[in-house]
């Protein structure tokens, strides 16, 4: 019951080999939906694996309840730091849609065949990553790949493609990819904070004037994840074509 279907974003799902063109991916994912004030994620573990996992729903519950507080925390930050105050990006996440992913990448013999997971940026608004010991995230900047070590007790955050369009272009999504070795397997846990599904994407006015003309066309996010999942798979130009696909489809 676990199986993520075609065109779906939760269940499970093992790689991906159609989705990049050159090395092909190495891992397992387990992805689920959260939403506050729910008990969604318990219940995913309990209807979908089974009883036995009754005690694991509890705390990828808690902790997904964790990373929802921290993620609005984290956006008051960022609206102070756009000049918005603190209370609107929160204020606009308070209600959301987000997921939550279990990642493995298994050691791997050949594994400059392979990438963990290709380079792209999270179509999502927010990403906070938990690594292990093992490392393999690399974030592409200053024109090279360059590799986040990890360190116990830190978490690695990362802009996703909807935040950039809520900050009209101020903030960019963050390029990476994650890579596997031949000796130790990889584990790392990912919360995407994401909008309520049919909440519009819309920049507060203030980040738009004549230096700094909208940048992308009002979206949902039920609409940017369908483009994702039955359309598009998630890579560095992502926001772009769909951008464009949205706007032929309504010129359409």
């Amino acid at each position: 019951m676990a199986q993520r279907k075609p065109g779906e974003s939760c269940g499970y799902a093992s790689s991906f080999t159609g989705r990049f063109s050159s090395k092909l991916p190495w891992k397992e994912t387990l992805s689920f939906r959260f939403s506050p004030s729910t008990s969604v994620v318990h219940d995913y573990f309990v209807g979908s694996l089974g009883e036995e996992f009754r005690e694991v729903g509890v705390v990828y519950q808690e902790y997904c309840d964790a990373m929802n507080k921290l993620s609005l925390e984290i956006m008051e930050v960022l609206g102070i730091s756009l000049g918005i105050g603190r209370a609107h990006f929160k204020d606009f996440f308070h209600g959301n849609d987000s997921i939550m992913r279990l990642n493995y990448y298994p050691p791997c013999q050949k594994p400059e065949l392979t990438l963990g997971t290709g380079p792209h940026c999270d179509p999502t608004s927010l990403t906070i990553l938990h690594q292990d010991d093992v490392g393999g995230l690399q974030v592409f900047t200053e024109g090279r790949w360059r590799t986040i070590t990890p360190k116990t007790n830190a978490f690695v955050i990362n802009i996703g493609d909807t935040f950039m369009a809520l900050s009209n272009g101020r903030y960019k999504s963050c390029l990476h990819r994650a890579v596997v070795n031949k000796e130790t397997a990889r584990k790392s846990l990912a919360f995407f904070l994401c909008p309520e599904m049919n909440k519009v994407v819309r920049p507060p006015g203030r980040l738009v004037d004549a230096q700094h003309p909208r940048a992308y066309p009002d979206f949902t996010w039920s609409s940017l994840l369908e483009f994702t999942q039955k359309h598009y798979r998630a890579d560095m130009k992502t926001l772009d074509a769909f951008s464009q696909w949205i706007q032929g489809t309504l010129a359409a």
